[in-house]
């Protein structure tokens, strides 16, 4: 069987070994004779992979012990929620800052629990930037400032941790976490769902503050609320222990390919690749400003959006997958997450410049 080459942006590629590693023990984990998903999340083994999974997130991460590590359930989408119920405090606001689609839906989330303030946004230049920090309207008073690191959709990107001002920064880093060294103090809560560079659908990573834990009030939800879940070892309920197990294994995996430095070297090396045969052709555009692309989403446009479909179509036929653009926006997406090698780039650039030939 012929591997292709997936370009989607989540759930997302897996790494090769991880997938070998887990079919080999998908009927027998470590001569049990039974499988992780059949296995007690209480027993020996799979607590031992818990705690492995935990020490080695912390270890790439470099995360302080002044922080909790969470494997919650949900996604990202749940912590929209979670984040101002156990954050708010005593505070009356918290400030976000909308760069697109998944800021928007963040947004109107923690409206129902807080009063927000929209500091700044992109929205008139249709989200092909993230805002000038030196205008940006924020609350001394706010409980925290909330920001998604990258637009999963729209391909904008943070390049730069923004200065808060003392209020705590939170971050959706579901796009962006692995991918590259990240200065874990520099934020009060990251949260991450983890069908992008972690791991499988069904699973969210989440690094907050113990100060910030204190925050929560008793009238959070148990299953939403830190503390009870810090508590309990993320295993308040039944955990999702074989997207557990899968991260572990993803983890395992960047570890062994050199940490965070190396994905960020080739991170970096494949999105140049694609972004030069973008910027070099006159039949394909990126909308975003370029100081602002993101490194894991690229978002392109063809000349002639009426070639879209028989694009997407060859593209299949050379197993070049899930390459259509969000629906919101339209266009092309290529999702270049850590699992996506340089030499599925690189097929995808030749084919881009043999359709242009043809089509251009």
């Amino acid at each position: 069987m012929t591997r292709a080459f997936n370009f989607s942006a989540g759930p997302a590629t897996l790494p090769e070994p991880v997938l070998l590693r887990a079919q080999e023990e998908l009927l027998d984990y470590q001569g049990r004779g039974l499988s992780v998903m059949e296995m007690s999340h209480r027993s020996r083994e799979f607590m031992a992979i818990a705690e492995g999974s935990e020490a080695s997130l912390r270890e790439i991460l470099q995360v302080p012990d002044s922080y909790r590590v969470l494997f919650l359930q949900g996604g990202a989408s749940l912590q929209f929620a979670a984040v101002p119920l156990n954050l708010r405090g005593d505070h009356q606001r918290a400030d976000y800052i909308n760069t697109g689609h998944w800021s928007k839906k963040a947004i109107a989330e923690a409206k129902r629990f807080v009063d927000v303030n929209v500091a700044a946004s992109s929205e008139d230049d249709g989200f092909s930037s993230v805002p000038d920090p030196q205008r940006w309207q924020l609350d001394p008073a706010a409980a925290y400032v909330h920001i998604v690191s990258n637009e999963t959709i729209g391909g904008v990107e943070y390049h730069f941790v923004p200065d808060t001002g003392g209020v705590p920064l939170v971050t959706d880093a579901s796009s962006t976490i692995l991918s590259r060294p990240m200065d874990v103090e520099a934020f009060g809560l990251i949260y991450a769902g983890a069908q992008k560079n972690l791991g499988p659908a069904g699973l969210c990573i989440v690094v907050v503050r113990d100060d910030l834990i204190a925050r929560t009030k008793n009238d959070v939800p148990s299953m939403l609320d830190y503390a009870v879940q810090a508590e309990n070892g993320s295993m308040y309920n039944t955990p999702a222990t074989f997207a557990w197990y899968l991260t572990a294994l993803v983890l395992d995996w960047v570890r062994d390919e050199g940490g965070l430095e190396e994905m960020a070297v080739r991170n970096r090396r494949k999105a140049q690749t694609l972004y030069t045969a973008i910027d070099e052709s006159n039949f394909y555009a990126s909308p975003v400003t370029p100081k602002d692309r993101s490194l894991t989403n690229v978002p392109f446009t063809l000349a002639n959006d009426g070639l879209d479909a028989l694009f997407l179509g060859e593209a299949e036929s050379h197993q070049l997958l899930n390459l259509k653009g969000h629906r919101s926006v339209g266009g092309m997406r290529a999702s270049l997450y850590n699992a996506v090698g340089q030499d599925a780039v690189d097929a995808l650039v030749g084919f881009m410049r043999d359709f242009e030939a043809r089509h251009g």
